[in-house]
């Protein structure tokens, strides 16, 4: 069984999954791109897994869209994506929020009849190594 560690980007909240992931999706659905502010939220998915909190928290609101099962859980200090449990269980891990490297492959690109616009042929997109000049 793999332990994966994480974050958020001020520290305040850190976290091990102890388990193994069961699917990995960039979902482009509207209410992702809205959580995300980009063009798809890259999530990591485990039945199984276990999401312990080592600090913070109490630094960790969630937020469910009423109507939705959509739910999305971040620190209060730095806004930063955290992962969630949900009531059935399921634990939803965001992969930017991981420390450890992710070593699995997305699984599927899901709700792509909602993907955004100029999120299309980015591999022709120029690739600068660091910031522009």
């Amino acid at each position: 069984m793999a332990d994966y560690s994480g974050s958020c980007l001020c520290e305040s909240a850190k976290f091990i999954v102890q388990g193994e992931f069961d699917s990995f999706y960039l979902c482009h659905c509207q209410y992702c791109q809205k959580d995300t502010g980009s063009a798809h939220a890259a999530n990591l998915f485990s039945n199984s897994a276990k999401l312990v909190w080592l600090q913070g928290s109490e630094c960790v609101a969630s937020f469910t869209l009423p109507g939705t099962r959509h739910t999305k859980s971040f620190c209060k200090t730095c806004g930063s994506a955290l992962p969630t449990t949900h009531s059935t269980g399921l634990v939803v891990i965001p992969a930017g929020s991981l420390d450890s490297e992710v070593t699995v492959l997305p699984t599927a690109h899901i709700l792509t009849a909602s993907r955004a616009v100029w999120d299309a042929e980015l591999e022709l997109v120029p690739q600068l190594k660091g910031l522009p000049s």
